[in-house]
């Protein structure tokens, strides 16, 4: 397999997809209190609380960095174990 991914393109795609989904579950907890998922997000997000511009602000940066945790570990290994596939 000669296909490499670029870290650069899925660290941004990734966490522009947790930051966005974050964003959703934010705008769905105000539209329907009574089926509010923000208790997920105050456990994954340290520093999170409901709500405030603050809050939300330091979510989406969170948000956005879980996303290049997840690439920094996923793509080396990708790109490694991908390497090897013959």
């Amino acid at each position: 397999m000669t296909h490499k991914l670029s870290l650069s393109a899925f660290g941004h795609a990734t966490s522009l997809f947790i930051s966005i989904s974050f964003t959703l579950c934010v705008v769905f907890d105000l539209i329907f209190p009574e089926h509010a998922m923000y208790e997920v997000w105050l456990k994954l997000l340290p520093g999170f609380e409901w709500i405030s511009w603050q809050s939300f602000f330091l979510g989406l940066l969170e948000s956005y960095m879980y996303g290049w945790f997840i690439a920094l570990i996923w793509v080396p290994l990708y790109n490694f174990f991908g390497s090897q596939a013959k």
